[in-house]
């Protein structure tokens, strides 16, 4: 199981010194990879009395791919991961030519996170179309493949269209990996008077499109849910079904810290994620009462001695 680290876009701060910091101190700790989120505008809940998203226009957010390449340039093995560019705010043509450029920069060292997120206000801002996103990121990964694969590409589908052309620098990863978010796969609870299995919640056309086209998936649950396994074992169904190899499919776990003593908590939900299935975990530090890049190096190196 591969153990990466969250970068705490929302409590680092701007000071280039400490990002810089905080990427060398993952890459010394041994950290596999670096984790970054994307959102391009932070919304204000003010006239938006229904808003439930996790984040607003208080939330400082550097841009990931950005981000990368100045990351790409003072670390040297680290890899570098977007968790998760939303795809379908963005024009496709130009996130391949910035991941291609990330993957040169770093050595190989880049890999796709994408999703098609929340935050109908940024959509709107980016001209791009809230309603769609979800049939749409299909389209665009299938381009994101060939631009990454083939010096030139002539597609023609229902929102793109390339006729000879394509990217240089090529990347160094043909294709560069591509990993997917989305929503839960269908849970079974137990009931403990009846002692009956049922079927509850999921999004099996979103599951089924992420085994057919992603070389990786994001669950949305915690270590500790108590059908995790099942989750996983029914992705990885999916992937079966889709004509793919479900042992060469990733699964990448999350662990949260909520500060204090919790070695404990850190080491049985590693455990958990083993246990189930997850070939590789990251642990995210926002969130937990941390500030500035001194504090969330503290914590990741606790963090690292548990996952040593």
């Amino acid at each position: 199981m591969r153990i990466g680290v969250t970068f705490p876009q929302t409590e680092i701060g701007a000071d280039p010194g400490a990002i810089r910091a905080f990427g060398a101190a993952a890459e010394d700790l041994g950290f596999d990879y670096l984790v970054a989120l994307d959102h391009v505008l932070g919304a204000h809940p003010r006239n938006r009395p229904d808003w439930t998203g996790p984040y607003d226009h208080t939330h400082m957010i550097h841009e990931p791919l950005v981000l990368f390449g100045y990351l790409a340039g003072v670390t040297r093995a680290i890899e570098l991961f977007t968790s998760v560019i939303i795809l379908p705010q963005r024009q496709t043509v130009l996130v391949a030519k910035q991941a291609a450029a990330i993957d040169v920069l770093s050595g190989g060292r880049f890999r796709l996170g994408v999703g098609i997120g929340w935050n109908e206000p940024e959509y709107e801002a980016l001209g791009e179309n809230f309603r769609n996103r979800g049939v749409r990121s299909e389209e665009q990964i299938e381009v994101l493949r060939k631009l990454f694969t083939d010096e030139l590409v002539t597609f023609e589908g229902k929102w793109h269209r390339i006729t000879d052309a394509g990217l240089n620098p090529m990347p160094v990863q043909r294709p560069i990996p591509v990993w997917i978010g989305g929503g839960s796969a269908i849970s079974v609870r137990t009931s403990t008077d009846t002692g009956k299995a049922t079927r509850r919640g999921g999004n099996e056309p979103v599951m089924r499109r992420i085994a057919r086209l992603g070389d990786g998936w994001f669950p949305q649950f915690a270590a500790a849910a108590e059908d995790g396994h099942y989750q996983i074992e029914q992705m990885r169904g999916y992937v079966r079904e889709s004509g793919r190899d479900p042992e060469a499919f990733g699964i990448e776990g999350r662990i949260t810290t909520t500060g204090g003593p919790v070695e404990d908590e850190w080491s049985e939900a590693l455990g958990r994620w083993n246990e189930i299935g997850a070939t590789h975990v990251a642990v995210n530090t926002m969130n937990a009462g941390i500030r500035g890049a001194d504090g969330h190096i503290d914590a990741i190196r606790r963090f690292r001695s548990v996952a040593a």
